[in-house]
C-alpha cells in the first residue's frame, strides 16, 4: 500500500452527488471506548480507513474480536481483555493510538505503551494526558520512550483543569473516568462534535456524563458498561475537502449523509470565498459562482473556531483566489509542511512563523509532490484537481489514514484521478 501513488489530470469539474463518510476523529475514540464495554458494540457509518484497521489490530491484540460485515457494520466483541500492554509496532501504526491509554487504564487499572512518535522540543501534547491521569491517582513511569501506568487503588475521580482544550486529553480523561471511583470534572474541556459523539456512545453503554460539547464536563463513575449499537457521526473535515474540490474546479456538488453535522462552522468560509452553500437536513449543496475570493484572516482555533485540520485544504483552494489571504496557525507547530509542494505547483505562499500569506495566482501547474501528512496530502489532491496538467502524489498512505477511497469518490463526480500501484 505504501508504494501507491495518485495521478491527477487537472481541470475537470467536480459535479454530482457523493455520500459523506463517517468521521475518523469520532470512530477512533469510540473504538478505544469499546475496550470498556462488555459484550458487543456494533458501529454503523464507520469508515474503511487504514487508521481504523490499525485500531482494530490493537483491539484484537488486547483480546477483543473485530469483524466487518458486507453491510459495512463493524462489530467489536469484548468478553474481557487478555492484555494491558500495547506493543511498539501497533502504537507506531497510528499517530492517535495514545487514545487507548485511558480506556485500558479504566478497564484494567494498568496500561503499558510506547510514545506514538519521537520526542518534541517544548511541552509534548501527551504531557496534558499524563498530568491529568496523575491527578486521577495513576502512577506513571516514563523510561526509554515507554510509559508504564498503574492505579493500584483504582482510577479515582478528580477535578482537572486543562491548560489547553486538547481533544485527545479530554477524550483520554473521559475514558479513564467513566468507570473510576467517584466524580471527575474537566474544566476547559475540548468542545468538538467528535467528543459529543464519543459521549453519546458511552451514555448508550451505561455511562453517566454531563456537559459534552461544553467547556465543563462531569463524569460520574459507574461499575460497568455494556456494548450497544451506534452510528458514527459524519466527517466534517472530509465534507470541507470535497467542497473545496468543487470550489477549485468550478463545479456544483451535492454531499449526502450530513445529518447532525454542524455545517455552518465551516460553510461560512466557502460563502466568504463566493460560493453558494445550501444546507439541508441531511445534505449540503455547494455551487460555484465566480473566481474564488480571498479571505483576509483565517485563524485556527479550538472548536467552535476554524479547525486546524481544514487549514491546508482551504489554503490550497485560496491559492487560486483573486487576491491575498492570510492564515494564522494557533494549534500545531510545523503545520505548514504542504506549502513547499503548493509553491512547486505555482502557488505564491510565504510563511512567517505561524503566519502564512497566500497570494492568489491565476493558475496552478501539475507537478510531482508528496503527501507530507494526512491533511497536507488532501491539499495536494485539491491543488492537483485545480492544476493545469498532471500531478503525481506519492506517500499517499497518509491520505488513506483519513479518506475512504478518495480516488473512487472523486472519480464518481468527474475527476480524472487514478491510483497507481
Amino acid at each position: 500500500m505504501y508504494d501507491h501513488r495518485l495521478v491527477i489530470n487537472g481541470g475537470k469539474k467536480i459535479s454530482g452527488e457523493i455520500n459523506l463518510q463517517g468521521a475518523k476523529n469520532s470512530a477512533l475514540p469510540i473504538l478505544s471506548a469499546a475496550v470498556l464495554a462488555k459484550g458487543k458494540t456494533v458501529l454503523t457509518n464507520c469508515p474503511e480507513l487504514s487508521d481504523i484497521y490499525a485500531a482494530g489490530r490493537i483491539l484484537t491484540h488486547l483480546g477483543c474480536t473485530v469483524n466487518r460485515n458486507v453491510k459495512g457494520e463493524l462489530t467489536i466483541s469484548n468478553s474481557g481483555l487478555s492484555e494491558n500492554t500495547i506493543p511498539d509496532k501497533f502504537m507506531r501504526e497510528m499517530r492517535s493510538s495514545i487514545i487507548f491509554l485511558g480506556a485500558v487504564l479504566g478497564q484494567c487499572g494498568e496500561c503499558n505503551l510506547c510514545f506514538p512518535g519521537g520526542c518534541q522540543l517544548g511541552p509534548r501534547p501527551v504531557d496534558l494526558h499524563l498530568e491529568a491521569l496523575r491527578q486521577m491517582g495513576v502512577n506513571i513511569i516514563e523510561e526509554h520512550g515507554f510509559i508504564r501506568c498503574t492505579a493500584p487503588s483504582g482510577v479515582k475521580g478528580a477535578r482537572i483543569v486543562l491548560q489547553f482544550p486538547s481533544v485527545g486529553a479530554t477524550e483520554n480523561i473521559i475514558l479513564a473516568a467513566v468507570m473510576a471511583n467517584g466524580e471527575t470534572e474537566i474544566k476547559n474541556a475540548a468542545r468538538e462534535p467528535e467528543i459529543k459523539d464519543l459521549v453519546s456512545y458511552l451514555i448508550k453503554c451505561g455511562a453517566r456524563i454531563e456537559g459534552a460539547g461544553e467547556s465543563s464536563i462531569r463524569i460520574y463513575g459507574v461499575q460497568s458498561l455494556n456494548g450497544c449499537e451506534h452510528s458514527v457521526m459524519p466527517d466534517r473535515i472530509a465534507a470541507a475537502t470535497y467542497m473545496s474540490a468543487a470550489a477549485v474546479t468550478g463545479g456544483n456538488l451535492h454531499i449526502l449523509n450530513t445529518k447532525g453535522l454542524d455545517v455552518t462552522q465551516f460553510s461560512v468560509f466557502f460563502e466568504k470565498m463566493g460560493c453558494g452553500v445550501y444546507i439541508y437536513d441531511n445534505s449540503i449543496y455547494i455551487k460555484f459562482r465566480n473566481r474564488l475570493r480571498p479571505i483576509k484572516s483565517i485563524k485556527t482555533m479550538p472548536y467552535p473556531g476554524f479547525p486546524t485540520d481544514m487549514q491546508a485544504i482551504i489554503m490550497a483552494a485560496l491559492s487560486i483566489a483573486d487576491g491575498t489571504s492570510v492564515f494564522e496557525e494557533n494549534i500545531f507547530e510545523s503545520r505548514y509542511k504542504h506549502v513547499d509542494a503548493l509553491n512547486r505547483m505555482g502557488a505564491d505562499i510565504k510563511v512567517y512563523g505561524k503566519i502564512a500569506v497566500v497570494g492568489g495566482v491565476d493558475k496552478l501547474y501539475g507537478a510531482d509532490v508528496e503527501a507530507t501528512d494526512l491533511r497536507g496530502g488532501a491539499a495536494m489532491v485539491i491543488a492537483g484537481l485545480a492544476a493545469e496538467g498532471t500531478t503525481g502524489i506519492c506517500d499517499i498512505h497518509h491520505i488513506d489514514r483519513g479518506y475512504e477511497k478518495i480516488d473512487s469518490v472523486l472519480s464518481s463526480v468527474g475527476a480524472d484521478i487514478k491510483r497507481i500501484i
